[in-house]
C-alpha cells in the first residue's frame, strides 16, 4: 500500500496499515529521537484545569513565570543530553495550555490520532498540531470522533500491545472503544483502564520505566490492568499512593535505560538508580502547579522500533 506523505486520514481501514518509515513509535521505552512539546510562552496563569488547580486558584497562588520558563528550558536540555531532537508546536495565543503536547494528539506507528479535548478552552489544541504534521510530512494516522480522547490515556505498553485509560470525563469510554477497533484492526491487543476521575489521566498512576517495567500505583491500578501487564513479561513497581498527586509517576523512558521524571519523584529515581537505570530528574515544581508534569509535556514523535 502506498500512500502520500500527508493525508487527512492515513488509517487504511480494513487493517493492515502501512507503517512509516521514519516518523512514528511503536512503544513507550524504545530509544527517542523526536520529541514534541509543547510551547510555553501563553502560559501565563493557573487554569481551572483539576481539582489540585482548582485549589491553587481558591488559595490564591499565583504562577511563578520566570522559574516556569527556566524549569522548561532545562526539560529541553534534559531531552537533547540524552540525543533527542526537540520540536516545539507552533504557538497559538489563544491556546493558553499547549504546554501539554501530549493530550490532544499521540502518535502512532502509522501517523498522528488527533484527538478530542474534554474542556473548551483546549479543544482548539489540534490545530497548530495538524499544522505541524503537515510542515512535517507526518500523515494524519485517524481523528478522534466518537467522544472525548486525551493522550495522557493512550500507552502502546509494548509494541502490539496498547493501553487505553477513560475515566468518563476528561477520555470516554466511546473514543476509548473508537481507537480500539482501529487498533485490533491493525492486530494489536488492547486492554482498556476505567479508573476514577480524581487521577485524572491514565499516566499519573501508570509508567512505563523499560521495556519490562513499569512504575505502578498498586492501591489505585484495578486488578485485571496489572494482571495484563504481567501477562505481558513486565514487572511492577508499586509507588505510594501519595506520589499520584504530586505528579510523581507522570515520568518519560528515554530508552537505553534512561528515564526523565520530576524532581519530587525521589521514591522512583533511587528505586531507579539502585537497578543501575540513568535518571534526569529536574526541579519541575513550578510548572506542575498548572495540572501536568513531564509525561504531560512532551509527545515521542520517533522513537526506535522494538521487538515484539
Amino acid at each position: 500500500m502506498v500512500k502520500d506523505a500527508f493525508t487527512t486520514r492515513y488509517r487504511n481501514l480494513s487493517g493492515n496499515t502501512e507503517p512509516l518509515k521514519y516518523w512514528g513509535a511503536d512503544s513507550e521505552t524504545g530509544a527517542l529521537k523526536d520529541v514534541l512539546i509543547g510551547p510555553i510562552a501563553n502560559l501565563t496563569r493557573i487554569l481551572p484545569t483539576n481539582s489540585m488547580n482548582k485549589k491553587l486558584i481558591a488559595a490564591g497562588v499565583e504562577l511563578d513565570i520566570p522559574a516556569s520558563r527556566a524549569q522548561y528550558q532545562t526539560i529541553i536540555e534534559c531531552f537533547e543530553d540524552a540525543g533527542a531532537t526537540v520540536h516545539i508546536t507552533p504557538a497559538d495565543a489563544d491556546l493558553p495550555l499547549q504546554i501539554w503536547a501530549r493530550d490532544g494528539s499521540f502518535m502512532t506507528p502509522w501517523g498522528m490520532i488527533v484527538g478530542q479535548m474534554a474542556q473548551w478552552w483546549r479543544r482548539g489544541e489540534y490545530g497548530p498540531v495538524i499544522d505541524f504534521c503537515a510542515e512535517q510530512g507526518i500523515p494524519i494516522y485517524d481523528k478522534v470522533t466518537a467522544g472525548a480522547f486525551e493522550g495522557g490515556d493512550f500507552m502502546m505498553i509494548k509494541p502490539g500491545h496498547l493501553l487505553l485509560g477513560y475515566s468518563g470525563q476528561r477520555s470516554q469510554g466511546e473514543a476509548a472503544n473508537q481507537i480500539k477497533r482501529w487498533f485490533e484492526g491493525e492486530g494489536w491487543d488492547v486492554c482498556l483502564y476505567e479508573f476514577d476521575p480524581y487521577f485524572v489521566h491514565a499516566d499519573c498512576t501508570i509508567a512505563m520505566l523499560t521495556s519490562n517495567l513499569a512504575a505502578v500505583c498498586k492501591e489505585v491500578v484495578t486488578a485485571d490492568v496489572q494482571g495484563w501487564l504481567g501477562s505481558l513479561g513486565i514487572d511492577l513497581l508499586d509507588v505510594p499512593f501519595g506520589y499520584i498527586g504530586s505528579l510523581g509517576i507522570n515520568v518519560v523512558s528515554l530508552g537505553n535505560e534512561t528515564v526523565l521524571m520530576p524532581q519530587q519523584s525521589d521514591f522512583l529515581a533511587e528505586n531507579c538508580r539502585a537497578i543501575g537505570l540513568t535518571v534526569y530528574d529536574p526541579d519541575v515544581s513550578a510548572i506542575t502547579q498548572v495540572g501536568g508534569g513531564i509525561h504531560c509535556m512532551c509527545q515521542p514523535l520517533r522513537r526506535e522500533a522494538e521487538s515484539k
